[in-house]
């Protein structure tokens, strides 16, 4: 067995001993921790709640208490943890790496941005109706789109996209800005001829959007994501697997980045310390909290390079367990 594998077996198995020694020389003192995630309809919502429950389960441990907030995304959140508004947030690997450069949305950078973890992969999934004529991004021009809310990571994708090609709103025969939870309803509607998401899969509206709505996913070309890949070192591409939908769905050609759980370089070591400690010691409890979450490896979310350097917090506890 694997040191780490041994040693958070040993830790899960034996409370006593997680209690009186694991937490006890980093205790948070009764601290209570903001999260902000993201519209209730992705996955950013209940992968912070699914963390923020680990991380109450095991309170009287380390004195931490976490609170979700619902916000409208990653550069929302970054904005917010870089002003003090938030203590922590999720945000794409590609917007984290913009925000400590100053680029894209924000206008100044912030270095003292910290990575604790990658926690899953998120891919540019753009649904369209089936009987729009959508095939490809290129066939998007004249059509009515959801560009979605300012600041958030779908329209700022979709602008990279838009860019490469010379493209206007104006191109467009109508333009909306729905929020995520409203976009599945636009499309089975026919509101709307396509929208752009980027999320983990399996995706509920997605999931909802492909049954219900007459919509189906389409791939990006070799040139869309050789724009993507090329703007920001954090994306990369990607296949979405027609079988997390069932039977009759193809596989999807498209570009990836990974959420990562990011706070300030002054948040208190024992409370990045106690946060990563929290999940990986119920990683197997956390895996089933959501289906996106099932295919996760503990290496995988650790070890894949970052887009900001790791919280000292988090590194110690990583070392400690061998993982780092």
């Amino acid at each position: 067995m694997k040191d780490w594998l041994r040693h958070l077996t040993r830790s899960a198995l034996c409370g006593i001993t997680l209690s009186a020694i694991a937490f006890a020389p980093t205790h948070a003192d009764n601290r209570i921790i903001s999260l902000g995630t993201g519209g209730i309809t992705g996955l950013y919502y209940p992968a912070g709640g699914a963390l923020c429950r680990l991380v109450n389960l095991t309170r009287e441990q380390h004195g931490i208490r976490c609170e979700v907030r619902s916000t409208p995304g990653s550069v929302t959140n970054l904005q917010q943890v870089s002003d003090g508004s938030l203590d922590m947030g999720i945000a794409e690997a590609g917007q984290l790496f913009n925000a400590r450069q100053g680029a894209g949305k924000f206008d100044k950078p912030d270095p003292e941005l910290r990575a604790l973890i990658n926690l899953f992969p998120e891919y540019i999934s753009i649904l369209s109706r089936s009987d729009s004529g959508i095939e490809r991004f290129a066939d998007l021009q004249g059509k009515r789109i959801n560009i979605g809310k300012d600041g958030s990571s779908q329209r700022i994708t979709l602008s990279m996209l838009m860019d490469a090609r010379g493209w206007q709103l104006d191109d467009f025969s109508q333009v909306h800005q729905l929020a995520p939870a409203n976009q599945a309803e636009a499309l089975c509607q026919n509101k709307i001829d396509a929208t752009l998401y980027v999320v983990g899969h399996p995706s509920g509206a997605i999931k909802e959007s492909l049954r219900d709505c007459n919509s189906r996913l389409i791939s990006l070309s070799k040139d869309d994501v050789d724009t993507l890949t090329r703007k920001n070192p954090h994306y990369q591409p990607l296949v979405i697997s027609g079988k997390l939908y069932g039977d009759g769905h193809e596989d999807v050609h498209t570009v990836g980045v990974n959420a990562t759980l990011f706070a300030r370089a002054d948040m208190p070591d024992a409370v990045a310390y106690a946060m990563v400690k929290s999940l990986f010691t119920q990683f197997e409890r956390f895996r089933r909290l959501h289906p996106a979450f099932v295919n996760l490896k503990v290496e995988d979310m650790v070890q894949t390079p970052l887009a900001a350097p790791r919280h000292p917090g988090a590194e110690r506890y990583f070392k400690e367990v061998g993982l780092l």
